[in-house]
């Protein structure tokens, strides 16, 4: 039961950490294409083409002729998105211990 409670939230963990993998390669190797950020993290095309949409639309890469670049949001959204991973550990952490309470 808790597998299916949390399937959801792990598929959601997933999907954000290839996006992060994915910036961090584009930033490293930009401009880089679909079939090298493919065969470098070994992610199908398909994927690496639907998380670089996503992440064109919130501005955070930028495609080019010779492929995708990182945009000046890079730095602030990877600071950003560790505080906001810090909230998460801290609110998990609050419930777990919240499991224990009154038992």
């Amino acid at each position: 039961m808790a597998d299916e409670l949390f399937s959801g939230t792990m598929g959601e963990m997933d999907l954000i950490e290839r996006h992060i993998r994915m910036l961090k390669e584009a930033k490293k190797y930009q401009p880089v294409g679909i079939i090298r950020l493919s065969e470098t993290l070994g992610i199908p095309k398909h994927k690496v083409r639907y998380s670089l949409r996503l992440l064109e639309r919130d501005g955070l890469i930028e495609a080019t002729p010779e492929g995708a670049v990182v945009t000046e949001k890079y730095d602030e959204f990877m600071s950003a998105l560790s505080s906001r991973l810090d909230d998460i550990v801290k609110r998990a952490n609050e419930i777990r211990d919240s499991l224990s309470d009154g038992q």
